[in-house]
């Protein structure tokens, strides 16, 4: 019996990041929330990390030549729709990305400056930040720091909404065409998170807090389903708010949920959507 033809493909994210071995973050929360959005999940993964809740034991970082060949692996056959990029620890592993990108064609890209983890890890050495913004900004759609990784960023405190908005227009001023900065670590009852556009125009996105001591993997979570998005075919604002929204979901759903001793993941599979299907 013959198989039907073919008439459909997935809609595709490469993920460019680490991998957490207590599965709330990295590569391991990319993959959950891009299956969660109905998208399909591509992996080239820059390190390996031993960590849990409590924090980061070791990294061990993959050779730069190696992580092209996943990225070219994945490029020559399969293809990608959207990339997500995460953790790149060094600045060879900033070249090697940089490089797959313009090769491959690769776009649009998310870009989610991974300096710091949630337990207070550095996760990227001194001298790849140079290489990050110079290489990648002007590559990616959208960079997508948190509070501190945008103060990190740009040298400066930030500890308001005002603070966040001369942020944004520094990191535009570097190459960014759009910048994400979440405001979810300013004190208050209300997160703010500001979605700011190289021509002036600025979204400002605002909620309730959802008390909660899960909230590993908030960024890499948000950041992979705004990818997923995009591979979808949302225009960046609608992906943005798309992608907000499901994150909300998920830190609700697993706000009163124990895993480990530390700070826990989200809930990713609170309400999953059904792979979707595109035409050929």
């Amino acid at each position: 019996m013959m198989p039907p033809p073919f008439t459909h493909r997935y809609a595709r994210v490469l993920i460019i990041a680490g991998s957490d071995s207590g599965g709330g973050a990295g590569i391991q929360a990319d993959l959950k929330a891009v299956s969660a959005l109905g998208a399909y999940g591509m992996t080239a993964i820059t390190a390996l990390t031993a960590q849990n809740t409590l924090g980061v034991r070791a990294i061990h970082g993959v050779p730069p030549a190696m992580l092209r060949a996943q990225i070219d692996a994945v490029a020559e056959d399969i293809g990608a729709d959207a990339v997500k990029i995460g953790m790149l620890h060094a600045p060879e592993i900033v070249h090697a990305v940089a490089a797959a990108l313009d090769a491959h064609r690769l776009a649009p890209v998310v870009l989610d400056p991974v300096m710091i983890s949630t337990s207070g890890s550095r996760l990227l050495e001194p001298d790849a930040v140079q290489a990050l913004v110079g290489e990648l900004f002007p590559r990616a759609l959208l960079v997508t720091p948190n509070l501190d990784e945008a103060a990190f960023l740009t040298g400066r405190s930030l500890v308001s909404t005002d603070d966040m908005a001369g942020a944004a227009d520094e990191l535009l001023a570097r190459g960014a065409p759009a910048v994400l900065i979440k405001g979810g670590h300013l004190p208050g009852d209300e997160v703010a998170d500001l979605l700011a556009w190289a021509d002036g125009r600025r979204l400002w996105l605002r909620a309730p807090r959802i008390a909660s001591a899960n909230t590993h993997g908030t960024g890499c979570t948000l950041s992979s389903a705004i990818a997923a998005r995009l591979a979808l075919g949302d225009a960046l604002e609608d992906a943005v708010r798309a992608a907000h929204a499901y994150v909300r979901l998920a830190l609700a759903a697993g706000a009163a949920v124990r895993t480990g001793a530390g700070g826990g993941p989200l809930n990713h599979t609170a309400a999953p959507e059904r792979m979707r299907l595109l035409p050929l």
